[in-house]
């Protein structure tokens, strides 16, 4: 049987309808952000609805994050039998990226992590190779971001999650090492170059639509792509830590005017600045042959992948077009690829694909309050 057409909303995430509480907590959240003023501690309003919240501490900005994983366990449990590995090493890298890479957003460094590993029962724990494959890839990703691993919680929640599931999370913390750093979209203006850093395949955004996919395909997660790798496995591929980029940027004098995780909401996230700009791209990047595979079978049009799925971009990065080179560079210092791929223009907020004549308009990403 040949898959059917699939929407992100059809898959059972209609980022409209959960986009709408945000807005509604983020309201009560600004009401709170005196609270700490008592004991010296000042917010950066301006970061409220950005990837990261920062705050000023004895002269020390200071920004933190929550994430979590979302449903990427569960294909590295249906791929298991598959593939032969427990793929947990990469799961937990995956975890600590959803983490870190929003906290760079912000122009911070990483210093901090804190894990969640949240079971069904005490049960999961007893499989030896699945939890000594987590443990590892959680130091590994830690240790290519030169974090320090503080600690976490590891309940065994019976009822509110599933017998041999595993909910994932993380909360990190960094520093702005000066105000120079700090990247909350002050300095975004026009002509500003559009970047965009290579990603290495789904990331951890858009899997609850790769699962759906993987039911209606006659072989599921075996199936087979172009290059011969199954499906399930090469979704699977650990999400890039982007702090290397930063961090490089950082050594070659580069500070960014404004920084994007590309994750939920796919490039409609590049219109994530509270300002009316255009993001005029006109240049896409090569799309990684899972998420092709993905929108050929889920007969996905451009204008829901890219709204959807990062199509092979990562992270973007504002700059100066002056310093649209020495970003490429600095990116191949740490073996991933950047892109030049358009500009920032006056006029309405809205993001302009030209080479997939696709456009999001301003109401289609509603992440501010």
């Amino acid at each position: 049987m040949e898959p059917t057409k699939l929407t992100y909303a059809a898959a059972g995430v209609d980022y409209l309808r959960m986009d709408a509480l945000k807005l509604v907590a983020q309201r009560a959240a600004r009401e709170t952000g005196a609270n700490a003023a008592g004991i010296g501690m000042v917010e950066i309003a301006a970061s409220r609805g950005e990837s990261a919240y920062v705050m000023e501490i004895g002269g020390q900005l200071i920004a933190s994050i929550t994430e979590c994983l979302g449903t990427k366990a569960l294909v590295a449990d249906a791929v298991r039998g598959l593939s032969g590995r427990s793929h947990y090493d990469s799961i937990a890298q995956d975890t600590v990226a959803a983490a870190v890479n929003d906290l760079v957003s912000v122009g911070a460094t990483p210093v901090s992590i804190h894990a969640y590993w949240s079971t069904g029962n005490s049960d999961w724990f007893s499989d030896r190779e699945r939890t000594e494959d987590l443990v590892r890839g959680w130091k590994a990703a830690c240790d290519t971001c030169h974090v320090s691993w503080g600690g976490g919680e590891t309940p065994a929640l019976n009822g509110v999650i599933e017998p041999g599931r595993i909910d994932l999370a993380a909360s990190a913390v960094g520093i702005v090492k000066n105000r120079e750093r700090l990247t909350v979209g002050d300095r975004l203006a026009v002509g500003d170059a559009i970047m965009l850093i290579e990603s290495s395949g789904i990331h951890a955004n858009g899997v609850s639509l790769a699962r759906k996919l993987a039911e209606q395909l006659p072989k599921g997660y075996a199936t087979r792509m172009d290059d011969g790798r199954e499906f399930g496995v090469a979704l699977l591929d650990p999400t890039i830590l982007y702090p290397v980029v930063t961090e490089a940027l950082f050594a070659a004098n580069i500070v960014p005017h404004y920084c994007v995780n590309i994750t939920g909401h796919g490039w409609r996230k590049l219109m994530r600045h509270h300002g009316a700009f255009t993001y005029r791209i006109h240049t896409a990047p090569p799309v990684p042959m899972v998420l092709a595979f993905m929108q050929r079978a889920a007969q996905m049009n451009d204008s829901e992948a890219y709204g959807s799925l990062n199509m092979g971009a990562g992270f973007a990065v504002f700059v100066a077009p002056a310093q649209a080179n020495a970003v490429i560079v600095a990116a191949k210092s740490v073996g991933l690829r950047a892109w030049n791929v358009g500009v920032v223009e006056a006029g309405a907020k809205r993001v302009l694909i030209e080479p997939r004549g696709v456009e999001y308009q301003s109401q289609e990403l509603q992440l501010r309050a």
